[in-house]
């Protein structure tokens, strides 16, 4: 277990490390940072740096855990890359089966092998499902998502870097929003994150505001018309 700083979640589980870059919201990428600045440090994990590996001494480490958590699955990499074997998935998807007591929260950019394994996993009521939608040309994903039986489908917009306009929010249960960070973060505008929320408030989908970003995301904070947005899906 990793503890993390991801205001939406409480720890981190990295069964598979590194990815490779298929969208806009790729482009700086933190994982990446990460993963070669660990390699560099010697972590074993991180020895093929950013290259796709698939960790099976990590696999059941769920399991240990006895204090019940919100898990982000796969922080340094996306579950659904496509070198990701499906029987890899499918090993995954059991712990967080067995591992009942934790919530999972898993993220992809990859929506069309997602709706090509979908029916083929069993998907437990504590994994969340959710895709990336940094754009216009991301909201593909949402459609994808749709059709995908978790007990919780989610968006992630972030980094967001324009406008989504109109969004279709039928059976997604909470959207996230937040800037890009780090070193040439690219710029997010108020009124594409009013434009969300009250998307979200109007079809009763709880909203969560991570941050505004940029290169010193701590002074910029995560104030939106001086509140903080902490909402999270209603489950039993």
């Amino acid at each position: 277990m990793a503890t993390t700083k991801i205001e939406w979640t409480e720890s981190t589980w990295n069964p598979v490390t590194g990815c490779s870059k298929i969208s806009a919201g790729c482009a700086h990428c933190y994982a990446e940072r990460m993963a070669l600045r660990l390699r560099a440090m010697g972590q074993a994990n991180y020895r093929n740096g950013f290259r796709v590996t698939c960790h099976e001494h990590v696999l059941e480490h769920p399991l240990r855990w006895r204090m019940p958590r919100m898990v982000f699955v796969n922080s340094m990499s996306d579950l659904f890359h496509r070198d990701v074997p499906e029987a890899f998935i499918a090993a995954i998807f059991d712990v967080m089966r067995r591992a009942h007591w934790h919530r999972f929260q898993a993220l992809t950019k990859r929506e069309n092998r997602l709706a090509g394994l979908a029916a083929r996993l069993e998907w437990p009521d504590n994994v969340w499902m959710g895709v990336t939608v940094e754009n216009k040309a991301a909201r593909r994903r949402i459609d994808a998502l749709r059709g995908v039986p978790a007990a919780v489908r989610f968006l992630s917009a972030e980094p967001l870097l324009e406008s989504l306009g109109r969004l279709d929010l039928t059976d997604i249960h909470w959207v996230i929003v937040g800037g890009e960070s780090g070193p040439g973060a690219r710029p997010m505008k108020e009124e594409w994150v009013r434009e969300i929320q009250s998307q979200c408030a109007a079809g009763g989908v709880p909203f969560f505001f991570k941050q505004w970003g940029g290169v010193n995301k701590k002074k910029a904070g995560r104030l939106l018309d001086g509140r903080t947005w902490d909402a999270m899906p209603a489950v039993a």
